[in-house]
């Protein structure tokens, strides 16, 4: 997914002896980072000092459960765009961040985690040390981007200026960082620090956008479809679905590129009603899982699919284009390659003026005919409403694995880009609060929802303390059913009628689990009860937790909007 390095202000520290963690500490900072996320431990005991020492440069949050530190990382780099930092101990504490690291590296989120190790003279050994994982970098390499050791105090600013280049260059995504016991406390003198440099974004080839124009030059009917490598182009993709009049989709990711009330913003189910007379599509930083693994039910992604429609690519990586491969690739970042496209077709398109009134006459429909065929799933559009309406347009919406959850990906209209906060392709239960309160923590003016499911909330419900602690005013949605409910509707088929106990959940009484943290609650009931308490809860300025009561088995199934029927082939 193409994306470019945030613009930060960076520091450069003079050369000093210094501590190993200290030496991170400055690091960090010279690369524009103000915010980490953490849980102390011994081996990073000099590291949570020269943070503390440096508290008025960079501000620190704790977190009840390493795997907190790691979601609120993960949620601060997707709502912001900027790098997600956190520190935990290594062993157990880093392993109880792999889901997060996991979620960080399907949605190609920035995440920077740093952990100890070992004493030195231990690593490799296999002697029980405190914390001690066989090959701890090669675990952390299944889930992230990079990672690598920083071996010795003066190594810290060429190897974090690594972290970041590799964080956000290219497809962006997570790494790691790690550094023995003994090293981080130890002092050395360190050369000056700077932060990481940057190479101008990849730019487009222009043999490869003549291709792509030319297949664009006499369509009728083009989609774009846009992901989470498109977020930061929004304009660029808004500005080529006017010059096409070409309606712009997403399944989760890129949603709000191009607001959902706008005449050719549409939302999945919209686009798979419009898709039979689908001519080309467009996918801008998108993996395009939705068309060709959703609606299609394509296996094998080693040959082109078969046109119409004609399929454009236009990613930042080039492996990308051997995943899923397109009849035109542009490989570029996605703001360079889609202005670059742009001014291409201008000078190859002649008909659009004919055809707009008809093509936005088209999508309008299908808009209005997808709202009314949605809103049979129910309650679940019903409390969609009202949260939407709450909200203001810059408001974010952090899903969760739920069923309300679900009715969101394609029954909540978004509007902004980075204001649907999701799990990604990994499907990851119990992300949704802890990530919502990383979001708050980088849009603290912002009001911000969580919607969770009593499943997903108790993953990490005892992070109402930290949002009490820390003040951090998320208001939490969530949808008591006492189930698992997905799961539970799935086992309750006819063959399966014994195996639902699983599924069913025995849960604590919320208002007293909320009141016991120093937490403000609500409980209610219907969607028209929900609406004032939403509604002062937004203003509240401190974490609210409202509880809807939803009766088990009342929800009407989601999915046959997320997956729905295969079209024939045309």
């Amino acid at each position: 997914m193409a994306t470019r390095p945030p613009k930060t202000a960076m520091r450069d520290t003079p050369g000093k002896v210094m501590t190993g963690g200290a030496a991170i500490v400055d690091a960090l900072i010279a690369n524009g980072v103000d915010t980490v996320f953490g849980l102390p431990g011994a081996q990073l005991y000099p590291l949570f000092a020269a943070l503390q020492q440096n508290r008025d440069s960079i501000r620190t949050y704790g977190a009840r459960h390493e795997q907190t530190c790691g979601y609120m990382a993960f949620g601060y780099a997707r709502a912001s765009g900027r790098p997600g930092i956190y520190a935990v101990v290594p062993g157990p504490g880093v392993l109880n961040t792999t889901a997060a690291l996991a979620t960080a590296l399907g949605c190609c989120a920035p995440v920077l985690c740093i952990t100890g190790q070992v004493p030195s003279a231990f690593l490799g050994r296999g002697r029980g040390h405190l914390h001690e994982i066989p090959d701890q970098l090669a675990t952390l390499r299944g889930v992230t981007k990079w990672a690598q050791r920083i071996e010795r105090v003066a190594d810290v600013p060429e190897v974090v200026a690594e972290a970041f280049r590799q964080m956000l260059s290219g497809r962006p995504g997570p790494v790691a960082l790690e550094m023995a016991w003994d090293v981080m406390a130890s002092s050395a003198h360190v050369s000056a620090i700077r932060g990481a440099a940057f190479a101008e974004p990849r730019a487009a080839s222009p043999l490869e956008i003549d291709a792509a124009a030319k297949l664009l030059a006499g369509a009728k009917r083009p989609m774009i479809m846009a992901g989470s490598g498109a977020q930061h182009a929004s304009a660029a993709v808004l500005a080529l679905a006017e010059a096409l009049d070409a309606p712009v989709a997403a399944f989760r990711g890129g949603r709000g590129i191009v607001a959902e009330d706008h005449p050719l913003g549409i939302s999945s189910a919209t686009a798979h009603r419009l898709w039979p007379e689908t001519d080309v599509l467009i996918g801008i930083g998108t993996r395009l899982e939705m068309p060709y693994m959703r609606w299609t039910g394509m296996m094998s992604l080693l040959e082109r699919p078969t046109a119409p429609p004609h399929l454009i690519r236009i990613d930042i990586d080039p492996s990308e284009m051997r995943r899923l491969v397109p009849h035109a690739a542009i490989v570029a970042d996605a703001d360079v390659g889609t202005r670059a496209l742009l001014k291409a077709i201008k000078a190859k398109r002649t008909s659009v003026a004919k055809t707009s009134l008809n093509v936005r006459a088209a999508i309008s429909a299908a808009k209005t005919a997808t709202r009314a065929a949605i809103d049979i799933v129910q309650p679940q559009m019903a409390y969609l409403d009202v949260i939407r309406a709450c909200l203001p347009r810059n408001g974010i919406l952090v899903g969760e694995l739920s069923q309300v959850g679900f009715t969101s990906y394609f029954g909540y209209p978004v509007y902004e880009p980075r204001t649907y906060i999701s799990e990604g392709y990994q499907g990851t239960l119990g992300f949704g609060f802890p990530s919502a309160l990383g979001v708050k923590v980088a849009h603290p003016d912002t009001p911000v929802v969580s919607i969770t499911g009593d499943g997903g909330f108790m993953f990490a419900a005892q992070e109402l303390a930290t949002a009490a602690q820390e003040n951090i005013a998320l208001v939490t949605i969530l949808f008591n059913n006492d189930a698992y409910g997905n799961v539970l509707r799935d086992l309750a088929g006819p063959d399966r009628r014994n195996s639902v106990a699983s599924a069913q959940l025995k849960n604590p009484d919320f208002m007293q689990f909320a009141q016991a943290f120093g937490v403000d609650r609500h409980r209610v009931t219907s969607p028209d009860a929900l609406r004032p308490v939403l509604t002062r809860a937004l203003t509240a300025d401190k974490p609210v937790l409202i509880e809807v009561t939803v009766p088990q088995g009342s929800e009407t199934s989601p999915w046959p909007f997320i997956h729905p029927p295969a079209l024939p082939p045309r």
